[in-house]
């Protein structure tokens, strides 16, 4: 429970506050991020990096 607990916490947040627009702002900084983790270390790079 301990290594999802900020997930658990900010769902709560969500939950009470009704900002349920955030969920799809967050998901496009994590595949964004995730993205950028992945063109570092494969031979795909330079072609992710032209897309931007």
């Amino acid at each position: 429970m301990k290594r999802f607990q900020l997930l658990y916490e900010f769902w709560l947040f969500l939950r009470q506050n009704k900002k349920y627009w955030l969920v799809p702002m967050v998901l496009v900084l994590v595949l964004m991020g995730a993205l950028l983790i992945f063109a570092q270390s494969s031979a795909l790079a330079p072609f992710i990096y032209s897309i931007f």
